[in-house]
């Protein structure tokens, strides 16, 4: 797979809310992740850092609606934007979000995402 077919493939998953299947697929064994804040998560490296750093999220927000655009791509790199709706568990609050996720591909694989919010 081309690393533009590999985009257009992960990006459809998005779209359809898979994104545990995307990450599945399409996360290389040494991708690093990092997050716009300070802390534990703000960088995270490996697949399944990567996955734990995913189910904590999921676990520690109620999702209302989400949606996902993109991707817009410049050669091996590419952006999707997100806009979510949740409620933060041990909080309560909802909040609308509003983020955007920069990703390199190598080798058809997502090898660094980076999020900006």
């Amino acid at each position: 797979m081309t690393n533009a077919e590999a985009i257009t493939a992960f990006a459809d998953l998005l779209k359809r809310g898979e994104h545990e299947a995307a990450a599945e697929r399409f996360n290389a064994p040494d991708i690093v992740s990092l997050e716009a804040m300070d802390g534990p998560m703000a960088r995270v490296e490996g697949r399944a850092a990567v996955k734990a750093k995913s189910d904590w999220w999921y676990s520690a927000h109620e999702i209302h609606a989400a949606e996902a655009f993109g991707p817009y791509r410049n050669g091996d790199q590419f952006v999707m934007r997100f806009a979510i709706d949740v409620t933060v568990k041990e909080t309560g609050e909802r909040v609308q979000m509003d983020e955007a996720g920069l990703y390199t591909v190598r080798d058809g694989l997502i090898v660094e995402e980076r999020f900006f919010y």
